[in-house]
């Protein structure tokens, strides 16, 4: 199948829908954080409780979706994911009380769980070599498109009020009827021992490699979720008094610029090789958070999220394309779903540790959090993580 005739698989846009509604629960919600503090009247440390309500059910959740998506097949995991997703994230918008969001918040996690995994397990499933990079380039992108859009469109949303935001995971519902009606793909052969199957899924992750990218997409969803998506909105507002519209469009532009990066991983890796790009990708990371340390206006912050988006760009696409290569159609799932289950650990993590960081040193701590949580996943790349020759 040639990269042209790529676009013409239907199954290529349904993947592109979940991974749409993946990235929708978090950044659509962000530029908001400042009116839900001052309407919940909570602190800065409790508002990323709604992160944390998010993506904990996902690190201990996604491991099971994942074996049962291998065991019983694809569709009976993600389309009752897809619609509690919109169900519960819907009826975030009429709760009046700080504790019903974080319920209904950790409710909307649940049926998130596995939307992170299991779009990368499907383009695993459908697609090989060169495509497969490719497709995973343009996947990213497209992640990387809804990063750009959603604090935008919240950001715009949240101008007649942080509580519209919530009606945006309606659009999950109807995608549930596309999967369920639309998705053309092979079940998993369900019939091998469960005593095989876990064996074969521990044999695929206990290698050096597989361990340092697990290591490395922990960090690098600290740094994300913990400096920038938590802290930088925050940061904005405090040095220079900008609104929930202006966060947005600057957040944004991170996104654009990680869109742009993603789409041309064929490329990349033909001229850079794997190992280099996430080698590159993490002084990316480290160069921003300086950046955003000592940034004081618009222009020097457009610098750094630009720098941001670069590092993320050639980042998150390398690592998930390295990660789905690793297993068998068989335990792809459950492989990916431990992937997931490590970014969500670290999507969790980030906005406690930089939150617990920031009330006892301040501000500017959460971004030298960032660079130092940088300079650690460059010391893993070089360490842990070996590769073959790039197939992209």
């Amino acid at each position: 199948m040639s990269e042209a005739s790529v676009f013409k698989n239907k199954n290529l846009y349904i993947i592109f829908g979940v991974t749409l509604i993946a990235m929708m629960g978090v950044a659509s919600i962000t530029p908001a954080f400042p009116d839900i503090i001052r309407y919940f009247d909570i602190s800065p440390q409790q508002v990323g409780g709604l992160i944390v309500a998010f993506t904990l059910p996902g690190i201990f959740l996604t491991p099971f979706t994942g074996i049962l998506a291998d065991r019983y097949g694809r569709k009976i995991v993600l389309i009752p994911s897809l619609f509690l997703f919109g169900i519960a994230g819907f009826a975030c918008m009429f709760t009046k009380d700080f504790y019903w969001l974080m319920v209904l918040r950790f409710l909307q996690g649940i049926g998130a769980s596995s939307l992170s995994s299991m779009n990368i397990t499907l383009v695993g499933d459908l697609f090989e070599g060169k495509q497969r990079t490719s497709v995973m380039g343009y996947n990213a992108s497209v992640l990387s498109i809804a990063t750009a859009s959603y604090p935008a469109l919240g950001g715009v949303i949240a101008i007649w009020g942080w509580q519209y935001i919530f009606a945006l995971p309606l659009l999950a519902i109807p995608l549930g009827f596309v999967v369920m009606r639309g998705l053309n793909i092979q079940k998993p052969s369900g019939n091998m021992h469960l005593r095989t199957y876990f064996g074969r899924v521990w044999q695929t992750i206990n290698q050096r490699t597989v361990w340092g990218l697990l290591l490395v997409n922990f960090i690098l969803f600290i740094i994300l979720y913990g400096t920038y998506l938590t802290y930088f909105p925050l940061m904005m507002e405090h040095r220079m008094g900008s609104d929930s519209y202006h966060i947005g469009l600057m957040m944004s532009l991170m996104s654009v610029t990680t869109a742009i990066m993603s789409s041309q991983l064929g490329r990349l890796n033909r001229l850079l090789g794997q190992k280099r790009q996430l080698i590159i990708g993490s002084i990316g990371y480290f160069t921003a958070s300086i950046l955003m340390l000592f940034a004081n206006d618009y222009l020097s912050l457009a610098l750094a999220v630009v720098v941001f988006g670069f590092g993320h760009g050639i980042t998150i696409p390398s690592i998930q394309n390295m990660m789905v290569g690793f297993a068998a159609i068989n335990e792809r799932a459950a492989f990916m779903s431990l992937n997931s289950m490590v970014l969500r650990g670290g999507q969790t993590a980030g906005p406690l540790l930089v939150g617990t960081i920031y009330a006892f040193s301040g501000l500017n701590a959460t971004f030298l959090t960032g660079a130092v949580m940088a300079v650690i996943m460059l010391v893993l790349i070089y360490l842990m993580v070996q590769v073959k020759k790039s197939e992209g």
